[in-house]
C-alpha cells in the first residue's frame, strides 16, 4: 500500500512528522513523502529535527507569491507527481493551499485522500483567509477526516460528511510537543534570566496592514510600561510584518526582536515564556499543554476549545483589549493562576497511533 505524505510548511511538518514516523514502522505502508515547500527554511529545519527526508521536493516557494500563481503552479507539479507515483492514499494536513491543491489534485485523479486535523470551522469563509476556504474545500474533497476533537467531529457532520468517515484522534500537534518537550532544548538566544518573559508571534495575512499596525502599538505600549519584562519576538520575514514591527518595536531596550526560531528553540522559549501573544494556530493548540496563558491576535478561532477552557482569550488586533489583557495577566496573579492551569483539550500524545490504525484497518 502505498501512501504519499504530503507536507508544504512548517506546522504541517511538525504535525505529519509524527504520523510519517509511525507509518514508516508498519510493514504494510510503503510511505512516500512529498514536500511542496511552500515555506522552504522553516520547513527544512523540521524535517531535520525529526529526522525526515522528503522523496520529492517541488521547491515550489517564490518571494512574495500570489495565492493565484501558488495554487497554478502547484496543481500542474502535483498532477506530474500524481502521475508517476500513482499513491493508493494521500495523506495532507491543516489547511493551507498546498493541501487546497493536493486534495484537487487527487480528486480529479480518483486518488483517496486522508484529512490530519480535519473539521477546524470558524464559519467565516474570509476568516482565517485562506485558511477558512482551504479547510472547506478539503473537507468535501476527503476520504477519511481525522478530527482533533469531538467539536470538530461535529463541525464535519453540520458539513454533511458521514459518522462512519470521520475518526476523533486528538492532534498530532500534542504527539510532536509532548516527545520534542521533554528533551534539554536551548532557545540560542541571550536573555535576561531574571526578568519574566513574553513571547510574541504574529505573521497573519489578514492582519496585514492597519491591524498588524495596531498590534505593534499595543506591544509597544506593553514594554514602555514594563521595563521589568522582556519581549522576545521571532519576526516573520514577510515584509509586511518585519518592516513594521522594526518600525516600532526595534529601539525598545526590553524587546528582542530575531529571525524565526527553529521548532526546537521554539518550543524551548515557549517553555520559558510568562505569557503568550500570537495568532498563530498551532501555538494556540501546544502553549495550554505548556501550563501558559495565550492571548491570540485573531477576532475570531477555529479552535474553541482552549477559549472555552478559559486558558486562551481572542483579543484581536485591538490595541486597548491587547493592552488591558495582557497587563491584567502580568499584575494580577490570581487571574494568571486560571489560565495557567496545564489544560490540554487538543489531545493525549496518541493521535498519529490512532490514524494509523485507521488506515491500516481500512487499506491493509
Amino acid at each position: 500500500m502505498k501512501i504519499l505524505c504530503v507536507i508544504g510548511t512548517r506546522p504541517e511538518a511538525i504535525k505529519m512528522a509524527p504520523v510519517i514516523l509511525a507509518l514508516q514502522q508498519e510493514p504494510w505502508a510503503e510511505v512516500r513523502v512529498l514536500a511542496t515547500a511552500q515555506h522552504r527554511h522553516m520547513l527544512d529545519q523540521v524535517n531535520q529535527f525529526f529526522g525526515i527526508t522528503p522523496d520529492i521536493d517541488l521547491d515550489i516557494m517564490r518571494p512574495n507569491q500570489a495565492l493565484t500563481e501558488l495554487t497554478a503552479r502547484l496543481l500542474l507539479k502535483l498532477d506530474e507527481v500524481l502521475e508517476n507515483e500513482r499513491p493508493d492514499v494521500v495523506l495532507v494536513q491543516g489547511d493551507t493551499t498546498t493541501v487546497m491543491s493536493v486534495s484537487l489534485a487527487c480528486f480529479y485523479r480518483r486518488i483517496p485522500i486522508g484529512h490530519v486535523e480535519a473539521g477546524l470551522r470558524t464559519w467565516d469563509i474570509q476568516n482565517p483567509f485562506p485558511e477558512e476556504a482551504n479547510r472547506v474545500i478539503t473537507g468535501k474533497l476527503a476520504r477519511w477526516h481525522f478530527a482533533p476533537t469531538e467539536g470538530s467531529r461535529q463541525n464535519l457532520l453540520r458539513d454533511g460528511v458521514q459518522d462512519a468517515d470521520i475518526v476523533v484522534t486528538g492532534n498530532t500537534v500534542i504527539d510532536a510537543l509532548l516527545t520534542s518537550a521533554s528533551k534539554d532544548l536551548e532557545i540560542g538566544i541571550e536573555l535576561d534570566p531574571g526578568k519574566r518573559m513574553v513571547l510574541v508571534t504574529s505573521h497573519r495575512r489578514e492582519n496585514f496592514g492597519e491591524p498588524f499596525r495596531n498590534i505593534c502599538r499595543a506591544l509597544r505600549t506593553l514594554a514602555e510600561n514594563n521595563a521589568d519584562v522582556q519581549f522576545l519576538y521571532p519576526v516573520h520575514p514577510n515584509p509586511n510584518v518585519k518592516d513594521v514591527a522594526y518600525e516600532f518595536l526595534d529601539e525598545l531596550p526590553n524587546v528582542v526582536l530575531c529571525a524565526p526560531l527553529d521548532y526546537a528553540p521554539f518550543i524551548a522559549a515557549m517553555k520559558r515564556a510568562h505569557i503568550i501573544l500570537t495568532d498563530s494556530g498551532g501555538v494556540q493548540e501546544e502553549a495550554p499543554a505548556l501550563g501558559k496563558p495565550v492571548l491570540v491576535l485573531r477576532s475570531e478561532t477555529e479552535r474553541p476549545e482552549a477559549v472555552e477552557q478559559g486558558v486562551v482569550k481572542l483579543v484581536g488586533s485591538d490595541y486597548d483589549l491587547i493592552v488591558n489583557e495582557a497587563q491584567r495577566l502580568l499584575d494580577d496573579e490570581s487571574a494568571y493562576r486560571a489560565m495557567a492551569r496545564g489544560i490540554s483539550p487538543y489531545g493525549d500524545g496518541q493521535a498519529s497511533r490512532r490514524i494509523v490504525a485507521t488506515l491500516r484497518r481500512d487499506c491493509a
